[in-house]
């Protein structure tokens, strides 16, 4: 003969005076990259990778600590160009 244990449900733990599973739990939603924002051209070069002579695009790279979609700290900045082409970058 076997017998077996009720099933217990959250309402029934609220019941008996015990929180509910997971009535505590908080979430945060955080990301962390590197972004460029472009300022304008550049000056005009000869790419040491692909060997073409274009204008270059002048960005601004950091990297970026984001809470909830809200951007709370940058470190890292660098001006950089980049070559329209292949993309190779030169610390300006």
């Amino acid at each position: 003969m076997s017998t077996t244990a009720p099933h217990r449900t959250a309402t029934d733990a609220r019941a008996v005076g015990r929180p509910a599973p997971y009535a505590d739990v908080m979430f945060f939603l955080f990301g962390l990259g590197t972004k460029q924002k472009p300022l304008g051209p550049g000056e005009t070069r000869t790419c040491p990778n692909c060997h073409n002579t274009t204008r270059w695009t002048r960005v601004r790279q950091y990297k970026q600590f984001s809470l909830f979609f809200v951007p709370v700290a940058r470190w890292k900045r660098r001006q950089l160009e980049v070559c329209g082409i292949c993309g190779t970058t030169v610390a300006v």
